[in-house]
């Protein structure tokens, strides 16, 4: 959507969508709420052996997904344009956020499935198959986004528009592959609700939802931070980060995700040996990964920017010097992301949820608050990198407490 919006459809249009993503991204959260902790509590139950009840379990986490994201999006849409106003938008600005995320919205059902059959995948040992359909949505979300932007000059609302059809493709396929006879470990059947393994799901998942929440709640401050020191360039500078970042991110949060199943397994079977060799393992790959990242961060900086905002010189400056400075926060990221993982597959929602709260909240909205007043423009760069750096050393203490409990 970025890209085809930013060369297609003009800097408002690209302003706008970068403006209201953080509102749209809460309304999804919901989806890794369900999806990570369902997915640390079935891992356990198959851990002890009860297939079935880990099959109804899987049903109850899906129906009660859906039904939450269709709630919300409802909510969503009611809500959209006051929103909009309150963070400061208005004339075109407004009138583009609103139209984008009307659109969008309509697929929040499909939207937060996607996000918890992402997670469940992982946990039915079906992880190529998540990848599959991955790659399906988003070959569809940009062949029509070349469609509805580039040729069909439809602006911000064909970018929501291919961004939503693609939401369904990601969220529907699964529910038809789990719902029929499959070589999966789970199988969707009858929904019957268990209010108390509902409240162990949300304890479990309750860091990941509170860290997506809490990063689009401080998206919303830096976009208000960033019409202060730098107008609309500068909420245009940060959406280009938001988006490299998440391809950047992506490596951590899938390695975490991918392995949380495999811990809640071991945990539940009483295998600590296993949980210890896996832990040192995680954080020394953890780490030549972030050494790299920084490095492409570093070499990628000018050609990413260049990608998205080249046709305007002194945006494509401030974007690429930008660039320069966040990538810092690669070499950090990996370790709180997944330390956070690691406890919701230890079933600890509670540490899970303070780390992401420190992380994705605290430290940031501290460092976006305090850093601009110190080095005004580039104070709101360093205060990503400085916000991730406290969060990798919160992280090691939690570590460090925990480690006779569990065994690791």
């Amino acid at each position: 959507d970025g890209f085809f919006v930013s060369n297609f459809a003009g800097k408002a249009a690209f302003t706008a969508v970068n403006f209201i993503m953080p509102y749209l991204m809460i309304l999804g959260c919901v989806g890794f709420l369900f999806g990570t902790g369902g997915s640390a509590l079935i891992g356990k139950t198959m851990g002890e052996g009860d297939r079935k009840h880990a099959d109804r379990l899987f049903s109850m986490v899906i129906c009660v997904t859906a039904l939450s994201g269709l709630a919300l999006g409802v909510l969503g849409i009611v809500l959209l344009r006051p929103v909009a106003e309150l963070l400061g938008a208005e004339g075109e600005l407004l009138e583009n956020c609103v139209r984008y995320g009307r659109l969008i919205l309509i697929a929040n059902p499909a939207y937060v499935l996607q996000f918890a059959f992402q997670c469940l995948f992982a946990t039915a040992e079906k992880p190529r198959l998540g990848l599959y359909i991955t790659v399906a949505a988003g070959v569809t979300n940009m062949a029509l986004d070349a469609l509805f932007v580039a040729v069909f000059s439809w602006g911000a609302a064909g970018a929501a528009a291919a961004t939503a059809l693609s939401q369904f493709i990601g969220g529907s396929l699964p529910l038809v592959y789990f719902a029929r006879p499959n070589s999966s470990l789970l199988r969707l059947g009858k929904c019957r609700m268990d209010l108390r393994a509902l409240l162990k799901t949300c304890s479990n998942g309750s860091s990941e939802f509170m860290s997506n929440v809490s990063m689009s709640l401080v998206s919303m401050l830096y976009n208000v931070q960033l019409m202060k020191y730098a107008g609309e360039d500068g909420v245009s500078a940060y959406g280009v980060l938001m988006y490299v970042n998440m391809i950047f991110q992506a490596i951590y949060i899938g390695y975490s995700v991918g392995t949380a199943p495999i811990v809640s397994f071991h945990y539940g079977a009483g295998n600590r040996g296993e949980l210890r060799g896996l832990l040192r393992r995680s954080g020394g790959l953890l780490a030549v990964c972030a050494v790299c990242m920084l490095a492409a961060g570093q070499v990628l900086a000018a050609p990413l920017s260049r990608l998205y905002v080249g046709y305007d010189p002194g945006l494509f400056r401030m974007t690429s010097h930008a660039f320069s400075i966040f990538s810092f926060s690669f070499l950090f990221s990996g370790f709180a992301i997944y330390g956070s993982s690691f406890f919701t597959a230890l079933n600890d929602g509670l540490t899970s949820a303070i780390i992401a709260f420190l992380r994705a909240l605290v430290f940031q909205v501290g460092a976006v608050l305090l850093f601009p007043l110190l080095w005004r423009l580039d104070g709101i760069w360093m205060s990503i990198v400085a916000a991730e750096v406290m969060a990798v050393v919160a992280t090691g203490i939690f570590l460090l407490a925990k480690r006779k409990r569990y065994g690791y």
